[in-house]
């Protein structure tokens, strides 16, 4: 069973199960009936359940009726900005929400596997580089307070009830189902629309800003192999190593054969301030050797995908325009 199944890592995640012959049930806050884009190409194969993550009754009834084995607790406010304007209602999914999934495990079968999506914002300020599992909490954002939390009850639940609960601690991870409020989505579908001449410049903020960023599909396959292990844990799921946004420009623009300083233009009102998280890097050394789970695509690789993903998507809605270029 899956919360957020209709999100980037929910939908990407429930393909990998049913390539695993697994029975894939999808948590939604909407009715079922209703159309969800990511998970057009498999809508057949799963079963939707209408739940509110706040509501134990609900995600009791929602487990007693599926009885899964395992649950992969992906929902959550995701654009980090947003939670800024939101902060109750973040906490309120991202905190709140988990100590309600765990009880509701509890509740109904305590030998359900369960995975919590922790993040890296948990580590906010980090007090090294890069971070590993044992590195201290230290969220800035609003997002990143309510993940730690949901990050420590994971743990708490864990040692206390002897539950099988881990906690996947993701760095930023991407592909072209994020929505465009995603900075590499963003800067993809920019390059896209200016190579097809549909508009002429894009707005950023600091192009010195780096971050670990992986591609969504290999960081889903982590998930799945934490809840096969004989025991529970935490896992920081990252790349390792860190991109500017300049770079990620450069790359995207050059991929459509573009100048990134004939279309960029720098806007403050887009820069984080004193929020801004630096340094932020993960370890996944501990994933390597116990999962044996590594990244298969590179940066360059992934801002190649999620251009050309772009291009496609926008010849689509004009195939003359997509056939000229």
């Amino acid at each position: 069973m899956i919360t957020g199944i209709g999100g980037q890592d929910g939908s990407y995640l429930a393909e990998l199960l049913l390539e695993q012959d697994y029975e894939v049930f999808g948590v939604v806050r909407r009715p079922p009936s209703d159309r969800y884009e990511n998970l057009e190409p498999i809508r057949e194969r799963i079963e939707l359940i209408q739940a509110d993550l706040l509501d134990e009754l609900s995600l009791v009834n929602a487990l007693e009726s599926c009885r899964p084995e395992e649950v992969y607790n992906l929902a959550s406010v995701s654009f980090v900005p947003m939670s800024w304007n939101e902060p109750v209602l973040t906490a309120e999914f991202a905190a709140v929400g988990v100590t309600t999934m765990l009880e509701s495990i509890r509740a109904v079968d305590d030998g359900i596997r369960f995975y919590q999506a922790s993040s890296s914002e948990i580590f906010g300020e980090p007090g090294e580089v890069p971070q590993t599992e044992q590195t201290a909490l230290a969220p800035l954002t609003p997002y990143g307070v309510a993940k730690a939390y949901g990050h420590f009850i994971t743990r708490s639940y864990r040692l206390r009830y002897g539950l099988h609960a881990s906690s996947g601690i993701l760095y930023n991870h991407e592909s072209p189902r994020r929505p465009l409020d995603f900075l590499p989505r963003k800067v993809a579908y920019a390059a896209a629309e200016i190579k097809l001449g549909l508009k002429g410049e894009v707005g950023l903020g600091s192009l010195d800003a780096r971050r670990d960023w992986g591609y969504a599909k290999d960081y889903v396959r982590a998930m799945w192999l934490m809840l096969q292990q004989d025991e529970p844990g935490d896992y920081v799921i990252a790349t390792g190593e860190t991109h500017s946004v300049g770079e990620l420009v450069d790359l995207a623009f050059a991929h459509v054969e573009l100048e990134r300083d004939d279309h960029v233009r720098i806007d403050s009102s887009l820069e984080r301030g004193k929020a801004e998280l630096h340094d932020l890097v993960g370890d996944p050394t501990k994933a390597r050797e116990r999962l044996g789970w590594a990244p298969t695509v590179s940066f360059d690789e992934l801002v190649r995908l999620l251009v050309d993903a772009d291009l496609e998507r926008l010849a689509t809605l004009d195939p003359d325009r997509g056939a000229a270029s």
